[in-house]
């Protein structure tokens, strides 16, 4: 038996997504932003022996062609032929709600009517009478609080009685034409329409869509004739009416809403005074007030989680080290000089994960204070407040729900960030969203940012932290304006609207049930696509290999070394039981036990490390802890302490020689000489290039870059700054490696998504070309100017800052000044 099929209809804001989590019980994103759902999305359950499908439809104010969002919800309710739709609506909002009712109506959909938020309703004062409305409109009316699961039941039982309602708006100025067209549309038997009066009021709204089917399936005489005469009835109506045809519709909706408030709502609010939001928003909106909170909120999101999550780590990374020393026990024993490539390569996946894995403190943290963003209903208004800054730049206000979910608080990801630019109306903001949405700090590049602040802005973590998010947005401020006055300047615009919802009180089981979501996803994709490439990384650096007369060097200094060591303890009673087979054991041994002291905390657990390893290997054991009284043994464990530290020496370097002469190493090798102009050597060359296919990967690459030793598990911190790498460039290094990772061109996936949403290869070969030019000449700008006046990190970091404020200060108001002087300019020719 076929699924029936149920489509969730309704306008932003009203509830949508939680009916669907409601009914499907998953674990879609509900959050109190307008605009959240920006595809269809499916879930199936199942009541009395029928199982359903239910397709949730982005939000939408209107079922017309203006925006891909109305196109994506009205294509589904045209091609879906749904057995019910179901429309749900804010019931505190019930006028404004009533008209996406009306046009569904029209569109001749079977039809339930969910009242959604009636506990909203009931504290407004607002009574609504659902059988009056059910009658009015002669389909079901059911009431529901979704957030609180209440209605399912409800909503269930009347699926079976969805239908088609006999109610029409009267047009009675337009009927006749109405009924003109009807009969044209009549005679094509077009199927993809399901209703002939909404096709002819479409029509008479000059919808490109219909407009454009009718041509398709007319001969185009047949079709020309016939447009002429609609645009000429058009002109008449226009001046008959003495407004717009689509005005007149539009207010024949408005009155046909008002006779079913009047015959089915109370509105019983007596009160004079404002609401609680609108109190609130009097002051988090006003001129003064929004940015200033605006920037406060930013500032305690990081100080939160970038500079308190951090401190976590440390108590975190002890976890993640003991896993690694349970794998590495199961792998195969390290060899002298040379390791099975099995060991090589798991702890190479290890150490990959593992310094990514770190920072899940701090995404917890970041995750959770944006979910309270989002459900306070403070997000929306940041796309308010910042409509009037983003238009200047050829913006849109609706362009912030994308630049949210890519990351304007960090945490994001392009991916989804260049989705939802479907439902910005304005082409040309659009397509500039698109191009710029790739610049804010998605989750994937925060591990790099607090990877360099933790090496070297102890201190001014924060600070940094701000600066960083910031300037991403600057940036993408800058290009957007060059974009639109360059290459987009010719595209169509449209105006912004956006609903403002009401202020509600995050629930702690939303904000932490979301925040472990978005971490979970972070984990799964450090162990997919982050491994993938750094096995591949890991390839591309073993090969070909140090060459047979390097190699032979260190063989010999190997040799060398046993030698020595092996006249040291000539003399001892253990001489004779030390030999080639087992003298490598000996060392792992060596190395693991001083591994394992190192990480004990407290006298209790390196206690508990010396009888473990008395019990694992008791004649290895007494070469390493020497009994009282046994000088043989202090011999053997002062050569071995020796043996050891040559040992290391030498493996060391020949990693370091190995990496140099690898394909990837050579690759690094080969752009050093204009990478050096920003300060890059090859190592972060290398990361950087393998970053492409996920930003994640720049840090686990410089994870293996610099790897550790076989006796140390230490953080990535520790070891780029014991290292001869990155901490010899200096902070300097570090700010063009942060400035040229915010414009960095978008990963792999992003360039693809960006390919798909745009449907032409130019802007996804434009969003490749142009980040990494403005990029690198950013960067080897402010690398240059900080070496020859030798500013510190955070000054030069600073400079770059205000930089760019200047910048878009002088472009955002140089045309504001320009219309300010205009009618002086003309007053004085007129003179």
């Amino acid at each position: 038996m076929a699924n029936k099929r149920v489509l969730l209809a309704g306008q932003q804001n009203a509830g949508k997504s939680t009916i669907f989590n409601m009914l499907t019980g998953a674990k879609q994103h509900v959050a109190n932003y307008p605009g959240v759902t920006v595809d269809k999305k499916a879930g199936y359950f199942s009541h009395e022996n029928e199982k359903y499908q239910l397709i949730d439809l982005p939000g939408t104010y209107s079922l017309t062609s203006f925006s891909l969002e109305e196109r994506v919800a009205r294509k589904a309710l045209l091609e879906e032929k749904a057995d019910v739709v179901l429309n749900v609506m804010d019931a505190s909002n019930i006028q404004r709600s009533l008209h996406l009712t009306l046009q569904l109506i029209e569109l001749e959909q079977p039809l339930v009517l969910v009242l959604n938020m009636m506990d909203v309703a009931a504290a407004e004062k607002v009574k609504i009478d659902q059988d009056a409305l059910s009658n009015a409109l002669n389909i079901p009316v059911i009431s529901c609080v979704g957030r609180v699961n209440q209605g399912t039941k409800s909503i269930k039982s009347v699926l079976g009685q969805a239908k088609k309602t006999n109610y029409s708006v009267s047009y009675p100025k337009i009927e006749s034409t109405l009924d003109s067209i009807c009969q044209f549309i009549e005679q094509l038997s077009l199927s993809e329409l399901p209703s002939l009066r909404w096709a002819a009021l479409k029509l008479l709204e000059k919808d490109s869509e219909v407009l454009k089917l009718l041509a398709n399936n007319t001969d185009s005489t047949s079709f020309e004739i016939f447009k002429n005469d609609l645009d000429a009835k058009l002109v008449d109506l226009s001046e008959e009416l003495a407004m717009t045809v689509s005005d007149y519709i539009v207010a024949q909706r408005q009155k046909a809403v008002k006779q079913l408030i009047d015959a089915s709502v109370i509105f019983e609010s007596h009160s004079d005074k404002p609401s609680m939001s609108q109190r609130i928003d009097r002051v988090v909106l006003n001129k003064i007030g929004a940015p200033l909170f605006l920037v406060a909120t930013v500032f305690i999101i990081y100080q939160c989680s970038i500079v308190y999550g951090y401190e976590l780590t440390n108590y975190w990374w002890p976890y993640l080290a003991s896993l690694r020393e349970i794998i590495a026990g199961i792998l195969p024993d390290a060899g002298f000089l040379y390791d099975p490539y099995v060991r090589s390569l798991g702890l190479w996946m290890v150490d990959s994960a593992n310094t990514l894995l770190n920072y899940i403190p701090i995404f917890i943290i970041l995750f959770a204070l944006i979910a309270i963003l989002e459900d306070s209903g403070y997000m929306a208004r940041i796309a308010f407040i910042s409509d009037r800054v983003l238009h200047k730049f050829g913006l849109h206000g609706q362009s912030t729900l994308p630049m949210i979910l890519a990351g304007v608080f960090a945490g994001g990801c392009a991916v989804p960030g260049v989705m939802a630019t479907k439902g910005i109306p304005d082409n040309r903001a659009r397509l500039a969203t698109i191009l710029t949405v790739p610049y804010m700090n998605c989750l994937a590049k925060i591990p790099l940012y607090t990877l360099l602040l933790g090496i070297f802005f102890v201190e001014d973590k924060a600070l940094m932290m701000f600066y960083i998010s910031t300037i991403s947005i600057i940036s993408a401020l800058l290009v957007a304006k060059l974009l639109t006055k360059t290459v987009l300047r010719k595209t169509e615009t449209a105006p912004f609207v956006m609903e403002l919802p009401r202020y509600n009180l995050p629930t702690a089981r939303s904000v932490v049930t979301r925040s472990i979501e978005r971490t979970w996803i972070y984990i799964k994709k450090v162990g997919t696509i982050v491994l993938a490439v750094s096995t591949i990384i890991f390839v591309l650096l073993q090969f070909p290999g140090v060459p047979e007369g390097e190699k032979q060097a260190f063989h010999d200094a190997a040799n060398k070394a046993i030698q020595k060591f092996e006249r040291s303890i000539a003399k001892t009673d253990y001489a004779e039981s030390i030999n080639e087979e087992n003298l490598p054991s000996l060392v792992n041994y060596y190395t693991d036990f001083k591994r394992a002291k190192l990480n004990a905390s407290g006298a209790e657990e390196s206690k508990r490390v010396n009888v473990d390893f008395e019990k694992r290997n008791p004649d290895f054991y007494v070469l390493i802890v020497p009994p009282k009284g046994d000088k043989g043994a202090k011999v053997v464990s002062r050569a071995l302490r020796k043996l050891t530290s040559e040992r290391k020496k030498i493996r060391r370097e020949m990693k370091e020689r190995r990496l140099e002469a690898s394909l990837l190493g050579s690759f690094g090798r080969s752009i050093e000489p204009v990478t050096q102009f920003a300060g890059f050597d090859w190592k972060i060359n290398v990361a950087l290039f393998s970053s492409f296919a996920a930003r994640e990967s720049s840090v686990a690459t410089l994870g293996v870059l610099f790897q550790q030793d076989e006796d140390s598990n230490e953080k990535l911190e520790q070891r780029m700054e014991s290292a001869d790498g990155l901490s010899q460039h200096g902070e300097i290094t570090a700010v063009a490696l942060i400035l040229f990772f915010i414009l960095y061109p978008p990963c792999l996936a992003t360039v693809m998504m960006i390919k798909v949403q745009t449907g032409e290869y130019k802007w996804m070969l434009l969003s490749i070309v142009l980040p990494t030019t403005l990029g690198f000449a950013v960067a080897s700008t402010v690398f240059t100017i900080g070496t020859v006046f030798n500013l510190s990190g955070i000054q030069a970091m600073t400079t770059a800052y205000f930089t760019g404020l200047f910048l878009l200060l002088l472009l955002g108001f140089k045309d504001h000044l320009i219309r300010k002087r205009l009618p002086d300019e003309i007053e004085i020719k007129n003179i």
